[in-house]
């Protein structure tokens, strides 16, 4: 009889495991856009169906994608960019490029705009700060990393002032770069009543794939006529001025005209998200004026209704290239697609400058470069370590006309996992003084020699470290 018994309870778990494999093979099948990924995730499923069978339901699921798509056509300020009359279009060799993106986007090229280039949060903090002491109507701000520190309670200091004096204030803060256990930041910030939400953060991990999608964007919008974004998080470590033990420089940029209608619209989507409500668009939507001469627009990307659209636009500038391509990144380690056309681009001739840390603050992605980087060289790429301290620009230039700058590094996580906002730019003075910018940091340039005498043990370290690249 207990024989028995224990026959039919293994039928049973061999049958449930069965079920478990079948159905996320399925779901795998339907939905897997990626063969790679998709092979995996079977593949897990078969060999260990309930291991597999739960990080598939944790983490491989994108609901994401389906909570957004609840969202999209609620908000009532959806269309307010579309219809601004400063829409302009970019005439000449990038017109192409302009309506590739646009179409991509949804989002219209803009004229009007000014756009200044900032550095580090010895300039970037006094003029964030001074504005939203000077605002008058909405501060909205949005940071994947914002610390409790000097530099933190500082800015908590200028929000909580605005709060009280009338002016209403959102705050959006990444699930877990501004602390997942704990965030000292949104706890002063709700004591003050100041609203205040913690994006895609959850302690019950089946709810959200919570580690490996993050809210990466840094904006900052002020009356909604004077926007900040770029690659500046909040803390101590970007004011070079107080010599901090690990220092990270950095580029942020000061947008002022119609674009930043566009850029409100970007905080707008993702607190519809975190928090459930809407913007009142008349708040945040005010009448705009000419600023300036560039033609600008704004570029989301992350796991939902806007995936790889930040990659798709970068890919397209390459082929536009007739001169030159540079790069700076933090991080560059860039998947299949982004290999090809960088490689193909130096192939026809075009300069492509990559600059990168020679370390920067990830010793996992430094190890996992080394491995990827000689397909680059090989191309005749050139590849540059940047001068010291570790820079977190993230920027790119083509042709010494088209720019394209923001949150989004070089890598598989930032293009296609993470919620991201970049900005392109069509202005010759602009491009010059960012493709300058870029040539100065270029210290030391990398050569098969460098990465061919590193020790046996080093490159199988990092070879082994290039297998996560999905994931780094």
């Amino acid at each position: 009889m207990l024989i028995v018994y224990w026959q039919t309870v293994l039928l049973l778990i061999a049958v449930f495991r069965v079920m478990v494999a079948g159905c996320v093979t399925m779901h795998v099948l339907l939905n897997k856009k990626d063969v790679g990924a998709a092979i995996g995730w079977i593949g897990i499923a078969i060999l260990m169906p309930f291991t597999g069978g739960t990080l598939y339901a944790m983490f491989g699921i994108n609901r994401v994608h389906r909570r957004a798509r609840k969202l999209i056509g609620r908000a009532s300020w959806h269309s307010r960019t579309l219809s601004s009359r400063w829409k302009r279009a970019e005439e000449g060799r990038f017109a192409p490029l302009a309506q590739m993106v646009g179409k991509l986007t949804g989002r219209p090229l803009m004229g009007g705009n000014q756009v200044e280039m900032l550095h580090n949060g010895d300039e970037v903090y006094p003029q964030m700060l001074a504005a939203i002491d000077a605002a008058s109507s909405s501060v909205l701000l949005c940071s994947y990393i914002f610390r409790g520190d000097e530099a933190g309670e500082r800015f908590l200091a200028a929000l909580i002032q605005a709060h009280r004096r009338g002016v209403a204030v959102r705050v959006l803060v990444d699930g877990i770069g501004s602390g997942y256990f704990r965030c000292a930041v949104a706890s002063a910030l709700r004591r003050a009543g100041v609203p205040v939400a913690r994006f895609m953060h959850s302690m019950l991990p089946w709810r959200m794939p919570f580690i490996n999608m993050r809210n990466h964007k840094k904006i900052l919008v002020v009356d909604g006529h004077l926007g900040f974004m770029g690659g500046l998080n909040i803390g101590v470590e970007n004011l070079m001025a107080t010599h901090p033990r690990h220092p990270v420089a950095d580029t942020h940029f000061r947008l002022e005209g119609p674009i930043v209608h566009q850029l409100t619209e970007a905080f707008a989507q993702d607190w519809s998200f975190a928090w459930g409500d809407d913007l009142a668009p008349a708040s945040i939507f005010p009448e705009v004026t000419w600023k300036g001469d560039t033609l600008a627009r704004i570029v989301t990307a992350g796991p939902d209704s806007d995936l790889e659209k930040i990659e798709y636009t970068m890919l397209q500038a390459i082929t536009m290239a007739r001169q030159s391509v540079r790069l700076m990144t933090p991080y560059f380690l860039p998947g299949e697609r982004f290999l090809t056309e960088l490689a193909l681009a130096a192939l026809r001739g075009i300069e492509v400058d990559i600059v990168v840390p020679r370390h920067s603050n990830h010793t996992l992605i430094d190890w996992a470069r080394s491995a990827n980087l000689p397909r680059f060289l090989d191309s005749g790429c050139r590849v540059w370590q940047a001068r010291p301290p570790f820079n977190h620009s993230k920027l790119m230039v083509v042709d010494r006309h088209w720019t394209f700058v923001g949150s989004s590094n070089l890598d598989v996580r930032s293009l296609r996992l993470n919620f991201e906002i970049n900005l392109e730019t069509y202005d010759d003075a602009l491009a010059a003084r960012i493709d300058d910018f870029i040539a100065i940091h270029r210290l030391d340039r990398l050569t098969h020699h460098d990465l061919d005498r590193r020790r046996l043990p080093t490159r199988l370290r990092d070879s082994a470290a290039r297998l996560l690249l999905p994931y780094l």
